[in-house]
């Protein structure tokens, strides 16, 4: 991860990053940045381990596109001040 801080210190920043497939939660992760200075730029590496996945499972990953989410939620000092939204194809396909 890399990100940017303004003219402004950032007290507790936190992310917590969900990963799911249909209505299923395949995976919660809870990043705490803690303190960062103001005009930095920081990068952070997290080494995380994802459950393993069934066969099954992959190839219904694979077979249904953009069914594959993920939700990001930014905190600082416990406010939600962004969440993000993504959606996955492992088929190669831009198409629902």
């Amino acid at each position: 991860v890399e990100f940017t801080v303004g003219s402004e210190p950032i007290k507790n920043f936190r992310m917590i990053e969900r990963h799911y497939f249909k209505d299923t939660l395949l995976k919660s992760f809870d990043f705490d940045f803690g303190f960062c200075i103001p005009n930095s730029t920081n990068t952070c590496e997290h080494i995380y381990h994802f459950p393993k996945l069934t066969k099954i499972l992959i190839a219904d990953m694979i077979n249904n596109p953009f069914e594959t989410r993920s939700d990001s939620f930014f905190f600082v000092d416990g406010v939600l001040i962004m969440h993000n939204k993504a959606e996955y194809s492992y088929n190669g396909s831009l198409d629902n």
